[in-house]
């Protein structure tokens, strides 16, 4: 979806082995926050939009222990959370030692 800032911005992510999946609906503001951080952090991610769709919804509730909300992310298919809780792992320095696994 950002793909058009990339010549603004040149960054890549050195050491990223990490697989990133994030569920998300197109509107949504905290998905794009997440979407966002990402980026400018150079992680390359696989999105799945799941607006109105029942069944993508579902499969992302049953990898995320039951969770609906939107967004939901996934570092190497591990769950790690909506939004709040990406923001808290580059807040406490976490995020850059699971994007290096």
């Amino acid at each position: 979806m950002f793909d058009w800032l990339n010549p603004l911005f040149s960054r890549s992510a050195t050491g990223v082995n990490a697989k990133v999946e994030i569920y998300t609906w197109q509107t949504c503001p905290y998905c794009i926050a997440a979407k966002m951080l990402l980026f400018f952090k150079g992680v390359h991610f696989t999105e799945y939009k799941i607006d109105g769709d029942e069944s993508a919804r579902t499969k992302m509730a049953e990898r995320s222990s039951g969770k609906r909300s939107v967004p939901q992310i996934f570092i190497n298919n591990a769950h790690v959370g909506g939004c709040t809780d990406l923001f808290g792992l580059e807040q406490q320095g976490e995020l850059a030692v699971l994007l290096k696994q």
